[in-house]
Parts: structure tokens; sequence; C-alpha cells
């Protein structure tokens, strides 16, 4: 799953570990070079020792051994120049690999995101927003952490242990099995706590997620809880868990504490047995002093590398609960259209044929059919969970039919690519949501991105005449430009259905859905948008969907819904002429009114 990230950044994690292995190289000379200089250069040795050596030939481009012990400035030099070399490495290592991590980071970030928008609307609703939120946020930080830190530190520490393991069996073999013992422990008692670890990261991940949710929850709904007086028990909710996911993070560290522990000691162990062995031998006359200094200074570039293999061990159990949270958004199946999807003209009948549908065991919609003529407006009434809305979500293929079929122009709406029916059916939701943007862009949001400026002012323009928002509008300081909020907040709930109505007019689509649009407006301005949407939509099929009698009786054709079933259907006057369910409504409906 990696490598499709990898794109615009494996050439820059390749450059960085080319310019590691290198600055390893220059850092591994140095210790030659200074156990050379002690032993032949400055020791009793005099000009003798093994000039044939690496270090023996760098130093030899400085002069002989004898005067080289009078002008050690040359050897300070070249270890300066060695340092310097190492240093730049290390330099460039870090500029391109920060520019590898960041250009893969932002790759990731890109391709899930796009996949999420592309994801069905059912996925959206089976998964929280917080969750989804923390998988974005937290856990692909944490994978790029892997990626830049861990994935290139183990191919440089690789390097960086091979070839020091190397100068020091060529330095002293004997003592080269101290280190040569403790790598495989460091990598056994890792290896052990990668499993431990694992378990408590994927628990403090999903916990992570439940906070991110609970606020995101409260962030969004936090006029309701104000409304309700519910700060309080939120608090307490939100503290609950964040005591639990504390917890869990505690139960952790303290896993990771003696994962780190467990590493000191066997560091300092293996440092102490060279020291005394290293001494002995020394004192023996085994090796040389400058031997012994060297496989010192080799033998702590070795626990470096060989801790960070541990340590990337560790960070491996993060990272795998990471990328397999990240997989399961990566992995969902996409929304697709049929092969050879159709782009139908969209101005011809609406046909729902014996549709049922359910979202759990139990039908929502049981074999309902009805067509809704070319040009006309239809009303569907029906008690909350009739399944109104649940039919204009088939229609838009928010959902995909349970059985029968839906036809637009005697397509079946299957077959129709998705992208072509949605921007021919301008909907307004039942529960209108509105962009952290201006007014002005929210409703220019029903526009295609390539339509001239003065053509979406005038739409603009007729679409807030229409959906009677141009005095709401003009009480703004600054009109159109008036920053809304996050999900419109600073809108009252007429004001926002009012806009949601406006951004779905502007779009000219053949096909018009006002779902319950209008429950938050008085009926006088109901009214006034009814009268304007019927001159404005003549020609236009229109789906009117409310509780309302009023809304609907001018509708050329009305379906009574009534727990997923259509009971009745025709003209406002002949429903009233049956005496059933809608005229029943309507006399509630008349009463209530003549009262006020």
């Amino acid at each position: 799953m990696l490598f499709r990230f990898l794109r615009g950044s494996k050439a820059l994690f390749i450059l960085g570990v080319l310019f590691a292995v290198l600055g390893s190289l220059f850092e591994l000379i140095i210790p030659r070079i200074t156990g050379y200089t002690l032993d032949f250069v400055i020791g009793s040795s005099g000009s003798g020792g093994p000039s044939s050596s690496l270090a023996g030939k760098l130093l030899a481009l400085f002069g002989e051994n004898t005067e080289l012990r009078e002008h050690l400035f040359a050897v300070a030099l070249l270890i300066a120049l060695l340092g310097f070399l190492a240093a730049l490495c290390k330099y460039l290592f870090r500029v391109t690999n920060a520019k590898g991590a960041e250009t893969f980071m932002m790759t990731m970030r890109n391709q899930i995101f796009a996949h999420i928008e592309s994801l069905p609307f059912s996925w959206h609703m089976k998964n929280h927003t917080g969750d989804i939120i923390q998988r974005c946020t937290s856990d692909t930080n944490t994978v790029k952490r892997f990626v830049a830190d861990q994935l290139t530190t183990v191919v440089r520490s690789s390097i960086f242990l091979g070839l020091s393991l190397f100068f020091m069996i060529r330095t002293n073999l004997k003592l080269s099995i101290v280190p040569l013992v403790a790598i495989p422990l460091i990598i056994a008692y890792s290896a052990y706590f990668h499993k431990k670890i694992a378990k408590q990261f994927l628990e403090c991940d999903e916990n992570e997620g439940i906070l991110s949710n609970i606020a995101q929850e409260n962030l969004t709904g936090v006029r309701v809880v104000r409304a309700f007086g519910r700060e309080k028990y939120e608090q307490e909710k939100f503290a609950k868990q964040n005591q639990k996911y504390t917890s869990l993070w505690i139960r952790l560290c303290m896993f990771l504490s003696a994962f780190w522990g467990t590493g000191d000691l066997i560091s300092g162990l293996q440092i102490m047995l060279i020291l005394v062995f290293g001494t002995k031998m020394c004192v023996m006359g085994e090796m040389t002093t400058g031997e012994l200094i060297t496989f010192i200074y080799y033998n702590a570039m070795v626990i470096w590398p060989v801790r960070m293999l541990g340590r990337v061990i560790s960070e491996m159990s993060k990272a795998g609960v990471a990328i397999g949270r990240i997989a399961y958004i990566v992995n969902s199946e996409e929304e697709a259209d049929a092969k050879a999807a159709l782009t139908p003209d969209m101005n011809g009948d609406i046909d729902f044929q014996d549709v049922s549908f359910a979202y759990t065991d139990h039908d929502n919609l049981q074999k309902v059919g009805f067509t809704v003529k070319a040009g006309t407006t239809c009303g569907i009434l029906g008690s909350t969970g009739s399944g109104k809305s649940t039919l204009m979500h088939l229609l838009d293929r928010l959902y995909p039919v349970g059985s029968g079929k839906i036809t637009i122009s005697g397509v079946d709406i299957a077959d129709i690519k998705a992208s072509h029916l949605r921007k021919n059916i301008a909907m307004v939701l039942q529960e209108p949501f509105l962009f952290s943007r201006t007014i002005r862009e929210n409703i220019a949001m029903g526009l295609p991105e390539d339509t001239p400026e003065e053509e979406i002012d005038r739409r603009i323009d007729e679409a807030v005449e229409i959906a009677c928002l141009k005095e709401t509008i003009d009480g703004f300081d600054k009109g159109l430009d008036t920053f809304v909020g996050e999900r419109g907040v600073t809108l009252s709930g007429g004001q926002k259905q009012r806009l949601a109505i406006a951004r779905t007019i502007v779009q000219n689509a053949p096909i018009m859905v006002f779902d319950d649009s209008l429950s938050a407006v008085d009926t006088e301005t109901d009214a006034k948008i009814r009268n304007a949407l019927l001159e404005r939509t003549k020609g236009t099929t229109t789906i009117l969907i409310s509780h309302r009698i009023t809304t609907l009786m001018h509708a050329d054709r009305i379906v009574v819904l009534d727990k997923g079933k259509i009971v009745e259907s025709g003209t406002h006057e002949e429903l009233l002429k049956k005496g059933g369910l809608y005229a029943s409504i309507y006399d509630i409906q008349t009463l209530k009114e003549d009262e006020q």
C-alpha cells in the first residue's frame, strides 16, 4: 500500500540514503586514523606500522610518520576534513529526507482525501467523522514518521552496523565477540516487545478516534448542547473518555520504558565488558592502545544503530496499526459506474418500478411504484420514517436500489454515469448543509466552475429573489459576502433552508427535488417561495416532499406514503374526495390553522 504514496518522493529517499551511507563511511574512517596516529605517529613505534592500511595510506599523503609527528596539525586537519564531509552528508541526508517525507505526506493526504470523496454515501454513514479525521491526521503522521525516519534509518543503520562490525573484526576478532553476542539479544527483546506494543498502540489509536469523535460532535452541535444545558454532561463524557485514553497511553509508556530500560542495560554491559577485556588485552600485549581506542570508538558507533534498529521494531508496531487503519479507508471500494455508463437526456419521465430498500433487516420501502411525468410537479406526503427521503436518496444514487429499479427517460439510473445523474438533479436536502464560506460562495456551489462572472451574478440574484432571501441578505453589512460560519451557524433554520433553495435553483437542472425544504419557514414565506418556484420551474420536473399539505396541494400529482408503502395517489381534489389518510391530515392541519 505504501508504494502508491511514494510517487514524487522515492528518488528523494534514495538520494537521502546515499548521502547517509557516504557520511557513515567518512565517520568510520576517523577512528582508524585516530588509532593509527596513536600507535605509529605519536607512539613509540616511530615510522613503522601498517602503512598499507587505509589510515596509513591517507596519512601518507601528508608525509612519513616521523614528519607527521612534528606536524600533528596535518592529522587534525585530515580528521576535521573528514568530519566536515560527514556533517555535510548528514545535512544533505536530512534535507532530502525531509523533502521526501513532506512530499510523501502531501501525496498520501491527497490520495486518501480523493478516495474518501469517491466512497459511497453508505460508507460515510457507517463510519464516524471523528474517527475518519483521526485516521487522516494522526495515523498518516505516524506512517510518515515511520517511512521518513524509521525505514531510512533501517537502511542507514544496517550499512553503518555492517561496516562498523567489519572494522571491529579487522581490529580485534576476539573482542568483537562481545557486540556480536549483544546484537542478537537486542533484536530478540525488541521482537518480544513488538507484539506487546502493537496491541497497546491499537487500543490507544482506537480510543483517540473515539475522543476525536466526541470533540467533533460537540463542536458541530454546540448550539444543541447549550440549548439543552448539557455542557456538564458532555464535559464529563469527554473527561471519562480522556481518562481512559490517558490510562492506555500510560500503560503503553510503561512498556516503552521497560523496552528502553532493557536496551540501556544491555548497552551498558556491552561497554563495560569491552573496557574490561580490552584493557586486559592491552596489558597482555594482545592489542595496542590505539586499537583499543579505535575499538571503543566503533563500539559506540555500533550501539547507536543497534538501538535504532530496536526502536524501529517498536515503532513498527505503531506504524503497522496506523497502516492498517489507513488501509481500511484506501481499500474500501469506491463508488463505481456501470461499464459503458450512459449520459442520456434527463428531461424524460421518472419511473419508480417496484422499488424496495432496507437500511437494516426491516424494509424501509416496499414495492413502491409511481411515475413522475416530465415537466410536472409531484408531491410526496408521509409521516416521519415513511421513506420519503429514502426515495430521493435512491433517485440520486446515494444508496443502491435494493430491488426493482428507477428509470429516467427510460434509462435505469444504475446505468447512468453518476456525475451526469447528479449534475442534472438539483436537490435541497432535509437538513441543508452550509460550508464555512460566504453566502455568495455557498450559492455559487451549484454552478459549473467555468461559468462567466456576469452569469454567476445574474443567476445568484435570480435565485436569491425566488428563495425570498434578498431582504435577509440586505440586512447584513457585507451582503452576499457575509461569512456564514461553520455549518451556517450564524443563520437561522429558515435562512439556511432558503439559502439551500437558492443554491439549488442556480443549477438550472431539469430535475429539482425539495426534501421538506420549507419546514423552518413561516407559512407566508412558504407561499411566496412556492409561487415563485411554480413560475420559475415551468417545464422542470419537480418533486416536493413536505409535511404541509399547503406546500403540496398545487402539485400535478401527490403520492402518500405510509410505512414504506404507497397508500394513496392523485391530485389534491381527488385525494380529498377519497377521504383517506391525505384527507385526514388535511383536516387536522386546516383545523390547526383555523385555531391559530
